[in-house]
């Protein structure tokens, strides 16, 4: 079996249930894409979290982002936390091209909606970012239009984790860090509801490294050139389709810190720790005479199973993005190693 997620390993993260996939996707209607850049120069790419198969201007959803730490270049959350909605897919990149994907993002939902017929006279693009400048040649910016427009096209619910897409050429922990997802599920009034974490991991000194309590880090040898410093950046997309305000989502990405701080996390200085979410449970028009929306929100008191939710879905993520990914050599020489071999000589004292 080719163990890819940290559940192949008989590791259980948190109490609640995964999803049928354990990825994002388990809420219904997500998908997610990647085009990778793997070459002599470039160890980079770009991911996109697309929130709906339908036109996401024309129907929003709501949403809110939460910044940590914020030392990161993400676009578009001004917006969110000022009106409380998403209005674009959530692109992924590396930090020098984030406007060439904005602009990519741009030019696909201004044609979209042209198709569509919805007028499109402003937009607000969603682009986060991880520096990839240790593997990648980030100064040449590769990711260009048309790898933008082919991870859209490859969006599916089932999609690669590790060194692929935004993931390629991150470090996490001192290790190749990379994509990873995982879901939770949980009952409320008898009714069961999803909340999906994907991140991009690249972040984390290698000796604060923690898997399910246990220090890894700690029993790492210098052979995988261990990272020194607690910095770097990690981007979490946090999607849910539980009935939520924009303000309740906000408390809930704020708990995804914790699952964070359980994997060893000190959000460092030099770290941009930054989550965007949105709740796929109501979709607001752009275009109504209605003066007056109503929305249903679950009561403030029964938030609690969703905090749970989002800690463990985020611990996990950030496992999977790592245990998901190979050892990859940047364009320098730099080796970055995967975590498979080091998990596996402890696994007994982590399960």
């Amino acid at each position: 079996m080719n163990k890819t997620r940290i559940q192949d390993y008989g590791i259980k993260i948190g109490s609640l249930t995964p999803g049928k996939l354990n990825n994002i996707a388990d809420v219904a209607g997500v998908t997610v894409g990647h085009c990778t850049i793997d070459n002599e120069h470039h160890k980079t790419g770009v991911t996109v979290i697309l929130p709906t198969s339908d036109n996401i201007f024309a129907n929003k959803f709501i949403a809110s982002s939460y910044i940590l730490n914020g030392f990161g270049k993400t676009t578009g959350t001004l917006q969110i936390n000022e009106l409380g909605t998403l209005e674009s897919p959530i692109a992924l990149t590396n930090t020098l091209n984030v406007g060439l994907v904005q602009d990519a993002i741009v030019d696909y939902m201004v044609n979209r909606c042209a198709e569509e017929q919805v007028d499109l006279q402003s937009f607000n693009p969603v682009i986060g970012e991880c520096n990839d400048c240790h593997l990648n040649d980030i100064r040449k910016r590769a990711v260009q239009k048309e790898h933008v427009y082919s991870a859209i096209a490859h969006a599916t619910q089932n999609f690669d984790q590790g060194d692929v897409g935004a993931g390629k050429g991150t470090i996490c922990f001192g290790f190749k860090g990379g994509i990873g997802s995982a879901s939770r599920q949980f009952k409320i009034d008898g009714k069961t509801y999803t909340l999906g974490v994907l991140v991009q991991s690249n972040f984390g000194k290698t000796s604060d490294l923690t898997v399910n309590g246990f220090p890894l880090g700690e029993k790492v040898d210098a052979q995988i050139n261990p990272a020194t410093e607690d910095k770097g950046s990690i981007m979490s997309i946090i999607a849910t389709d539980l009935p939520v305000s924009s303000r309740q989502l906000h408390r809930i990405l704020t708990r995804a810190g914790i699952g964070l701080g359980r994997t060893g996390s000190h959000v460092g200085h030099g770290s941009g720790d930054v989550m965007i979410g949105f709740s796929t449970a109501h979709k607001i028009p752009h275009d109504t005479e209605n003066n007056f929306q109503e929305f249903s929100f679950i009561n403030e008191s029964k938030l609690t199973d969703a905090f749970y939710a989002v800690i463990e879905a985020e611990e996990e993520a950030v496992l999977n993005s790592m245990i998901a990914a190979d050892t990859v050599v940047g364009y320098t020489g730099e080796t970055r190693y995967a975590l498979k071999p080091y998990l596996e000589k402890y696994l007994d004292k982590i399960r």
